[in-house]
């Protein structure tokens, strides 16, 4: 049995959101803010015992912020379970709770679900009133007050429900339509579910363990509560024998009457009721006085003295918890929670094990490790994570992906819908590396090593932002086979924009053999026009595969991205690295000029061969060490980057011109862009349009750079 899905309506983070889930191991991915922890409580209200009082303590803090008024609206949080076992007692459990019968007398899936909604006598007044009557409708939320809200609203858990909750049409049914103020007070059970009876708990049928994410664990040691050795240890008492108790207990007792005849504690004593006697005489002194040994003979007091010590890997020395490394301490902290899951797992309906970023000061080669070979049989794992390393080693079908929007979050399945051997070919393609594009809020796919390379360092010495900054991840290919990893951004999966990047390698030579060509001219030649070829049918491909979704576009370098990088302006930069390559006066003399040329058969040959001679991504380290703000990011790339960023804020556009124009004034300090900052400062006030601010700034310096940018703004 496991969770195949998770609905949640309204609660924190999620306006509207669905999650799946597969058996074994599944990852939840988001941004800091996302909603990860969120989701876990949601899970927790419903199945985990420690939490099940919290159900029922819910308010107006917990309803998503992206309602414009929560008064009168509902939490819904509903799980539903998938391949209940066969076993009887399982069977009539949910047969008669949660189940729905698929067969004749067989559950295969259950729901189990909660609500958070107002109490019967305001869903009756609102069923009452006259459809359109905002102002009865208002006149009754009115009264909801978010101080005292367990007068009004109440928590309702029920099973058997077939409904989808994340169907706005079944909410309003459910809940009412407050625009044209449609309420009903009955609920069809048979869609929305029967109540479970308080006595039946589904969380004491299965067991369910959360390990919160580690960060200052050593505390966690030093508190009886959430001391994880020492909830190990209750476990296992509880099975002690009392006969094998029997002379510990009796080692107390005597250790205690030891301590208590000691000389100096009978001497201490005497002294004691001695002053008292003195101060207050013999009628006012106490009866009887003694100094006893408080020692417990009781086994779970004892135990919460036993601390671990441990040594660190290739050590001798054993320490105590708080002397290990923050990454040991977190190992051992996880080790015993996953003993104390497996403790509370025995003869258990299902086991569900949440772990909430497990990452935290653990190195990347135990993350993958950890996580590849935890699983436990029939338990299903479910954890959150920043970490690529650990993604990695999860498939790319059991994770979902949390994007953070206005007041709320979405979630994302990017294999939703996709083939099985489309799904093999992604998670043969996403690395520790490439897992990064499940991370960023846009994406742009390269085909090589000079773009990977190249591209962030010309983004940030040009516009003086990262591509992290953009919150931009740029994957290398490594090939032209884009579509294997283009396939996540869809509708349906991955709602991020994804630029590709790619060459269309025309022609920089009339490629017509001639009589008088060499050899190696007409092998040169055959070189140019296949790859032009090649350039127009992946053109081709793209295109069809992009035209008909709004989350990929291809954008294409006319010739190769170093012919482009020189066709833009930049063979200066060029210029700079040519005696790194070539030694002899004569060819440095000579590829300098040709460098220069305007002739694009004669520049693209000579770029072209020094990358063959000195190997692409070499070039492009070469030259990344001479980019600076005077360099030409080509337009097909800056295309690139603001679609797959997919919007420019105001304070962004203000900082990139801000940069440039600190950078013209240490270059000249002479220029005055006085008027310049102040159309600026009007511009961020939205006080003034961005053409307006480019042509103050043309006034003062030509900055070609800048006004592709703005335009294409």
């Amino acid at each position: 049995m496991h969770i195949s899905k998770l609905s949640i309506v309204n609660y924190r983070n999620f306006k509207n959101a669905q999650f799946h889930f597969q058996k074994g191991i599944n990852t939840i991915i988001g941004e800091n803010g996302a909603g990860k922890t969120n989701i876990f409580r949601a899970l927790r209200l419903l199945l985990d015992d420690s939490s099940y009082q919290y159900a029922y303590k819910l308010g107006h803090d917990d309803f998503n912020r992206s309602i414009d008024d929560w008064k009168g609206h509902w939490i819904i949080i509903s799980i539903e379970f998938s391949d209940i076992p066969d076993d009887e007692a399982v069977q009539a459990l949910f047969v008669h709770s949660l189940g729905n019968l698929e067969d004749e007398d067989k559950v295969n899936k259950a729901s189990y679900t909660l609500f958070f909604r107002p109490k019967a006598d305001i869903r009756y007044r609102l069923s009452e009133l006259e459809e359109g009557d905002q102002e009865g409708l208002q006149e009754i939320l009115d009264e909801i007050n978010p101080n005292n809200l367990n007068d009004k609203y109440e928590t309702w858990f029920t099973g058997k429900s077939t409904a989808n909750f994340n169907d706005p049409e079944a909410y309003k049914e459910l809940v009412g339509d407050f625009d044209n103020v449609k309420f009903e007070y009955d609920i069809d059970s048979s869609k929305f579910g029967i109540k479970v009876p308080h006595q039946l708990s589904i969380s004491k049928e299965i067991s369910f363990t959360f390990i919160k994410a580690l960060r200052d664990v050593v505390s966690d040691f030093h508190n009886n509560r959430t001391n994880p050795l020492l909830s190990l240890l209750k476990e296992q008492s509880v099975e002690i024998k009392e006969d094998d108790y029997e002379p510990i207990s009796q080692m107390v007792n005597e250790l205690n009457k030891g301590i208590e005849e000691l000389p100096d504690v009978q001497e201490i004593r005497q002294n004691i009721r001695k002053t008292i006697k003195d101060a207050v005489g013999e009628t006012y002194s106490p009866a009887s006085l003694s100094i006893q040994s408080n020692l417990s003979d009781e086994a779970n007091k004892l135990l919460q003295a036993l601390r671990l010590y441990i040594s660190e890997p290739g050590e001798t020395h054993e320490g105590a918890i708080h002397e290990l490394s923050l990454g040991g301490a977190n190992l051992i902290f996880l080790a015993l929670k996953l003993l104390e899951y497996q403790y509370k797992s025995k003869e258990k309906v299902a086991n569900f094990l949440v772990i909430e970023e497990p990452e935290a000061h653990i190195h990347t080669h135990i993350q993958k490790t950890l996580f590849d070979k935890l699983e436990y049989g029939e338990t299903q794992i479910i954890y959150s994570t920043h970490s690529t390393h650990i993604s990695e080693v999860n498939k790319i079908s059991h994770i979902n992906i949390l994007s953070k929007k206005i007041n709320c979050s979405e979630v994302y399945q990017p294999s939703i819908g996709l083939k099985p051997e489309d799904i093999a070919k992604l998670e043969r393609y996403l690395d520790a590396v490439r897992s990064n594009l499940l991370f960023a809020k846009g994406v742009i796919l390269v085909e090589g090593d000079a773009e990977e390379i190249l591209i962030p360092i010309i983004v940030k010495e040009v516009l003086g932002v990262s591509l992290d900054e953009l919150g931009l991840s740029l994957i290398n290919i490594r090939s032209t086979g884009f579509i294997n990893i283009a396939q996540i951004f869809d509708e349906k999966r991955l709602q991020r924009k994804c630029s590709i990047i790619t060459d269309l390698d025309s022609q920089i030579c009339d490629t017509t053999i001639n009589e008088s060509d060499t050899k190696k001219t007409e092998k040169y030649k055959e070189k140019i026009e296949n790859s032009s070829i090649v350039g127009l049918r992946r053109k081709k491909v793209l295109d069809e595969y992009c035209k008909a979704n709004d989350w990929i576009k291809p954008f294409y370098a006319t010739h190769t991205f170093e012919v482009d990088f020189i066709a833009c302006g930049n063979a200066s930069t060029a210029q700079e690295i040519l005696s790194e390559v070539y030694t002899k006066p004569s060819k440095l003399r000579d590829s300098k000029n040709e460098l220069a040329s305007k002739d694009v058969s004669i520049y693209g040959k000579r770029i072209l061969a020094m990358a063959n001679k000195k190997g692409k991504g070499w070039l492009a380290v070469l030259i990344g060490g001479r980019v600076n703000y005077h360099t030409i990011i080509p337009e097909y790339i800056l295309k690139a980057i603001i679609f797959a960023k997919g919007e420019f804020s105001v304070d962004l556009i203000c900082n990139i011109i801000g940069y440039r124009l600190k950078k013209h004034e240490n270059s000249d300090p002479y220029l005055d862009f006085s008027d310049v900052y102040l159309k600026l400062s009007n511009f961020l006030n939205n006080n003034c349009e961005l053409g307006e601010l480019n042509k103050e700034i043309n006034t003062v310096v030509e900055d070609k750079q800048l006004n592709v940018l703005l335009d294409l703004l």
